[in-house]
């Protein structure tokens, strides 16, 4: 009997690699395959150093060469290896050969799974850090269907043989994670991180499939890997679905409007096409090559100290269900957000914001834990090829508040003026008149309170769609009622 104390408190209790893997390996039923490309064969390394692995491991391989990946999983569309098509390939591959070579009436009891990772660690020079696709796919019962996890990493240690252990690490972790903690797919995305640091890697991408996960929304938890540290934003396409961020904004012309969408109105939509069709007629844009984002940062989405998910979940359907591309980040401060944006292209960028929230930049208190302040800072977001597109403000008095006429503090006055000589301000003229009073917080209040009007406020089909789907606390009895 296990000893306790007076003032011991619970915890979650961290099994070992190796406990880990001997759990698995001991276990008679599970049995599959490793298949690792680009960093050596780190994961099944683990399970062979642990015993027992002849139970588990029905083969182990890294076509490292490739011409013979590309014969073994064929051609790539675009020629490469670093890819989740790629690794969807070898997931596929791998269970079909253990489908085939194992009959099942002979092993009526065997839950086949295949691990598979296609990885590029640090290049030589050190300028790239590396990253790479990690996926399972695999059975908790032979009757049921394939379930899937497919993950996207990007490394942070700069030295090759600390990603490979890393990697080796986060594998074990994964596959111990989906046979014996798949009913609480949150506290999975948690153990990833077992024996592990938060800056050693990121987890930026994540995606459940397969009848154990029929309930688990994969936004959500992509939420989940900012709200826990894992990443610094993710992104939704404008199906809904997760898309690896990487992929959409790879050398792209970018144009963001940050806001709470809380939810959309006309003001963000007119703001959007309004400062896109002044984006897309800059010398240096490629109207081909442009990418328009709606960021919501993680701390509009806190509600009493706690990320309401329902909200959004709320949020991003709303934005999608327009055509729109959305990244929830944990980025403050704007800078932080062109460094992000940085990291994927070097050619112009846009930020479409209101009056307030410039105002709100040049407010010396954001940056005080900068070295170098309020310069710092504006160097990292004036120094790229960077341009403001700026929505005015309506006063209570009838006045318009835009670039020409802000207030910011006697001691940024020079500093605005500076941006605002070179072009790095650029005001909306064309802009409807007739909806510059309308607020989110307005909006969501009405739709709570169930006053009428409020769908007038609204783009075209977000009222119905809120009213559908029961959205921001719209009650769906007192809808029909009103229909």
């Amino acid at each position: 009997m296990e000893i306790t104390l007076k003032g011991d408190k619970e915890f979650d209790e961290i099994p070992s690699l190796k406990t880990k893997c001997l759990r698995i390996n001991l276990n008679e039923n599970i049995y599959g395959t490793f298949a690792e490309i680009g960093a050596g064969q780190e994961t099944v390394r683990q399970f062979f150093r642990a015993g027992g692995g002849s139970g588990t491991i029905a083969k182990a391989m890294s076509a490292y060469d490739k011409a013979f990946s590309d014969a073994i999983y064929g051609i790539e569309d675009d020629k490469r290896y670093v890819t989740e098509a790629r690794l969807r390939k070898m997931l596929d591959h791998e269970i079909g050969l253990v489908e085939k070579r194992l009959i099942r009436d002979e092993h009526p009891n065997k839950m086949f799974f295949a691990y598979a990772n296609t990885v590029a660690t640090i290049d030589f020079a050190k300028k790239f850090k590396g990253h790479g696709w990690v996926g399972l796919k695999y059975q908790v019962d032979p009757k049921q269907e394939y379930n899937e996890i497919v993950l996207h990493l990007r490394f942070k240690e700069n030295d090759a043989r600390l990603q490979q252990e890393t990697l080796g690490i986060l594998g074990t972790n994964l596959i111990y994670g989906a046979f014996y903690k798949y009913n609480e797919p949150k506290k999975l995305l948690r153990y990833l991180y077992d024996h592990l640091d938060k800056d050693q890697v990121e987890i930026d991408t994540i995606n459940f499939a397969g009848p154990i996960f029929e309930d688990v929304d994969n936004r959500l938890m992509s939420l989940q890997l900012v709200k826990n540290g894992m990443t610094d934003a993710v992104m939704f396409a404008p199906d809904g679905n997760n898309v690896l961020p990487a992929r959409v904004l790879y050398k792209k012309n970018i144009l963001t409007l940050r806001g709470s969408f809380r939810p959309v109105t006309k003001v963000n939509m007119d703001m959007y096409k309004k400062s896109y069709d002044m984006f897309i007629k800059e010398n240096k844009v490629d109207l081909d090559n442009t990418q328009v984002i709606f960021e919501i940062t993680l701390s509009n989405l806190r509600a009493e100290g706690e990320i309401d998910e329902q909200d959004f979940m709320d949020r991003a359907k709303l934005l999608c269900s327009l055509g729109q591309t959305v990244l929830i980040s944990n980025f403050q401060e704007y800078y932080k957000l062109v460094e992000y944006f940085s990291q994927y292209t070097k050619n112009r960028m846009g930020l479409a914001m209101g009056v307030n929230n410039l105002v709100d930049i040049f407010d010396e208190k954001y940056y005080r834990h900068l070295s170098g302040g309020i310069l710092e800072a504006f160097g990292k977001l004036f120094f790229k090829d960077l341009r403001v597109y700026l929505y005015p403000m309506k006063n209570d008095d009838g006045t318009i508040t835009n670039s020409e006429n802000l207030k910011v503090h006697p001691r940024m006055k020079e500093l605005y003026k500076f941006f605002k000589y070179n072009g790095k301000v650029v005001d909306i003229t064309d802009f409807d008149d007739t909806i510059l009073t309308i607020f989110s917080r307005t909006v969501l209040k009405a739709i709570s309170d169930g006053k009428e009007g409020w769908e007038e406020m609204l783009p075209p089909g977000v009222s119905k769609l809120i009213k559908e789907k029961s959205l921001f606390g719209c009650e769906t009895e007192q809808v029909h009622l009103e229909e």
